[in-house]
């Protein structure tokens, strides 16, 4: 999921707090993708009124802060820069505001950001350590988020195979940030969505029981720190949720399923230990771009009423769709280049040129991950399509 805000916010509901680790923890991510939303604090009233915090004795809300991706490059080669964006962003705020977390990047080693930021990723979080300690700011934990992309196989099984992701470039940041988040008793930021429950079955190497899809996420990054020699790391999960709607082909994205989310009490190779969670997302985000679940994963009405369903609807999307579905040109799109032999050409314009090339080329690439909007055929101009 893509940050948006010059830095994001994330609130956060500690029970405890220790330099060490945090437990008993669940928070909610501050998406801004909207122009129906409140204000940000609009937005913390809410979430003091919210039952599921306030019925926590002693809970007080916290924030983890972003590093926006495109100054990493020019925070790592440069300790002044560094220095003045915790001045501006962090020191005139702590600790009245009680930021647990400076996140430097989002998704950063995911394939397909530019490999250029890699090798920077890590210079960069050392800056950013040494200027929260220039300014005696200690107990700010500093880390970078984690696509699920960063673990070899997008669902890995059996979870004890687990690798972290193996280019060259990227396994060798990977190993440099493992040594850092280890020195420095951060966290591995990982965010994993489960999308999918699964049957119980068990690991034939490592002989534990699996329930659901997400302990197998974030077992099998255990596996992979651990088979780097880092097995006491602690996982932060950073984003988790499960969509409330979604497209004909986003199997599972309905409400009853989201209700059915497994609440995380540890894993099978780490049990009993809670793991601090950020649940995506506060808001539904409806300016969002990509797939329909991009902008319905909140949790909160933009009046700041708990989304309602008395009676749960049984999901209309729990088994693959039957039809076919194309890909299409956004809407609002003007400047394009288009590309492409089309075998047929009406209507004459660049949107339905644009439409065919899309299809055509998305009803070749949908096997490896490629995804997509919705659209038809126009007349017998018959448009490439994928049957699902």
């Amino acid at each position: 999921m893509k940050m948006a805000a010059l830095f994001a916010l994330v609130f956060f509901s500690f029970l405890s707090v220790s330099n060490a680790k945090l437990s008993s923890s669940l928070g909610v991510c501050y998406g801004q993708l909207g122009n129906n939303l409140p204000s940000p604090a609009q937005s913390v009233e809410y979430l003091k009124s919210l039952k599921t915090l306030t019925a926590l004795a002693g809970t007080k809300i916290h924030v983890l802060t972003i590093v926006p991706n495109e100054i990493i490059t020019n925070i790592s080669k440069n300790q002044s820069m560094s220095d003045e964006w915790v001045r501006l962003n962090i020191l005139p705020f702590y600790p009245k505001t009680k930021i647990t977390a400076l996140l430097v990047g989002n998704e950063i080693l995911s394939p397909w950001q530019t490999n250029k930021t890699w090798v920077d990723l890590v210079p960069a979080m050392r800056k950013v350590r040494q200027s929260l300690k220039k300014f005696k700011l200690r107990k700010i934990k500093v880390g970078t988020p984690l696509a699920i992309d960063a673990v070899d196989q997008a669902i890995p099984y059996p979870p004890s195979n687990g690798e972290l992701y193996v280019l060259n470039i990227a396994m060798s940041v990977m190993r440099l940030m493992l040594q850092f988040l280890n020195s420095t008793k951060s966290f591995f930021f990982l965010e994993a969505y489960s999308y999918s429950l699964v049957g119980m079955h068990t690991d034939p190497v490592s002989s534990l029981l699996y329930t659901n899809l997400l302990d197998q996420i974030l077992d099998s990054v255990v596996f992979a720190m651990t088979r780097m020699g880092y097995p006491n790391i602690p996982i932060f999960l950073a984003e988790t949720g499960w969509p409330s709607d979604g497209d004909v082909d986003q199997i599972g994205a309905n409400v009853k399923n989201l209700a059915m989310a497994v609440p995380i009490y540890g894993t099978p190779a780490r049990p009993g230990g809670a793991i601090p969670t950020l649940i995506f997302d506060l808001y539904n985000e409806n300016t969002k771009g990509g797939p329909s679940t991009e902008r319905n994963w909140g949790l909160l009405y933009p009046t700041g009423k708990p989304y309602d369903y008395p009676v749960l609807p049984e999901g209309k999307n729990n088994v693959p769709y039957k039809g076919k579905v194309w890909c299409v040109v956004a809407k609002g799109v003007t400047n394009m280049t288009r590309g492409g032999k089309c075998t047929c050409y009406k209507p004459i314009s660049l949107v339905a040129h644009a439409n065919y090339a899309f299809s055509s080329y998305w009803s070749q690439r949908r096997s490896i991950g490629a995804t997509c909007l919705l659209q038809w055929s126009y007349g017998s101009c018959r448009f490439p399509s994928v049957t699902l």
